[in-house]
């Protein structure tokens, strides 16, 4: 009875290739956009989660600032709450605490050689390395005597020095200028990557005094990033160095705190939700055609049944079972899906290989679950869509259906 009916499956569908074929490709489009859909999601929040990973290892960062609410900093900005003593009393008093790195941020016009380009400056201490998985590629980072002497010396990012020396140029010994003042270039940082505002690559470091004395003008810091010893101990750092903020800026309701802090955790937690969600709204959006190719089957499939109409009361005339009847036409719709769930599987890994080739800064990631998804959805499509046809021509009368002209 299986071969008699794959045989019978394949022979209706031949019979009319074209509509068969249109009918395909409604599958083909609705599968294929799903699956790239949920590539480019996958990929978003792949791409996210690296680069905030890439920022540091087991971070906790502070900001000036009233505690965060639903994710809004309701100090603002422009706070200044935290200084360098904070971070001191940080290293000084936490246990598990690997690095603690205050940090003063201004961007600014540098120039070098001719050559301009508008930057950020950080000026920190060496446990921002640390702290930030930052790595010097060439030359070295600031000393402790410098730091001590505020001496006007600089670290490039590699996009920094590309713009200013050229690509791949050995800056070492230079100097670039800023505020109308000379800083001598003393090394360059590997590469992280990043594009736009959030390039990290497209920095320069100097000491934290230095920055404070001729660039800001002021003791207070913009943040202060402090690493800590595993990931696991990351909740029980930051609750102590709430309290001990708490105690330092002479605070006794914590609601009333003037920082803020999070940690690398809750960064990748929050972004995680939020290219869920875009994945989400992105694969609904591609479902709809799928929906609409699930339409279309039904379409064929009743326009099917009302041509074979005769056909259908000869087989129930002779003696052929109503379950029969309805596994032939069902067993048509789920073909049907299932050769469109193949080609758009192809078609959709395909144009996600694509994209991910020709849109700079996406990436795509092609997952089996989205995969077997696809297929599940094609055959559910399949089921669902061809379940009334099937039944309605399982239902006909014989001695009707063969009076059907």
């Amino acid at each position: 009875m299986i071969v008699d009916l794959l045989k019978e499956t394949v022979w209706s569908l031949a019979g009319n290739k074209v509509r068969s074929g249109l009918t395909i490709l409604g599958i083909v489009i609705g599968i294929a956009s799903v699956i790239t859909m949920v590539a480019i999601g996958q990929g978003a929040k792949n791409s996210v989660e690296s680069s905030i990973e890439s920022i540091g290892s087991n971070l906790i960062m502070i900001n000036p600032g009233a505690q965060r609410v639903g994710g809004i900093n309701q100090g603002g900005g422009s706070s200044q709450t935290l200084t360098v003593e904070d971070a001191t009393a940080i290293k000084d008093e936490i246990m598990n605490v690997k690095a603690v790195a205050p940090s003063v941020t201004k961007r600014s016009q540098l120039t070098a050689k001719g050559k301009n380009t508008n930057t950020q400056i950080i000026g920190t201490n060496a446990d921002y390395l640390i702290a930030r998985n930052v790595t010097i590629d060439t030359g070295s980072f600031f000393s402790e005597q410098q730091m001590k002497s505020s001496a006007k010396v600089a670290v490039l990012g590699p996009a920094t020095r590309d713009d200013l020396f050229g690509e791949n140029a050995n800056p070492i010994g230079q100097t670039i200028r800023t505020n109308n003042m000379d800083f001598q270039v003393i090394g360059v940082t590997a590469s992280k990557g990043g594009s736009g505002f959030s390039n990290q690559d497209d920095i320069v470091y100097v000491p934290l005094t230095s920055a404070q004395h001729y660039l800001s003008g002021s003791i207070y810091v913009n943040n202060i990033s402090v690493a800590a010893e595993d990931q696991t101990l990351m909740a029980s750092v930051q609750d102590q160095i709430f309290e001990l903020l708490l105690k330092r800026h002479k605070i006794n309701d914590p609601t009333q705190a003037d920082f803020s802090l999070m940690n690398q955790n809750d960064i990748i937690a929050t972004a995680t939700s939020i290219t869920g969600t875009f994945t989400i709204l992105l694969s609904s959006i591609a479902g709809i055609s799928l929906l609409v190719g699930g339409i279309g089957i039904m379409n064929m499939m009743l326009t099917t049944v009302t041509e074979r109409t005769r056909e259908i009361g000869l087989r129930k005339a002779v003696g052929v079972r109503k379950i029969y009847i309805n596994l032939q036409f069902l067993a048509e719709a789920v073909l049907l899906t299932f050769l469109g769930g193949a080609m758009g599987v192809l078609l959709g890994w395909g144009a996600s290989m694509l994209v991910s080739k020709f849109v700079s800064g996406l990436t795509t990631s092609v997952s089996m679950s989205a995969v077997l998804l696809a297929f599940g959805v094609s055959a559910g499509v399949g089921i669902i869509f061809g379940f009334y046809p099937a039944r309605r021509a399982a239902n006909l009368s014989p001695i009707e259906a063969l009076r059907y002209e």
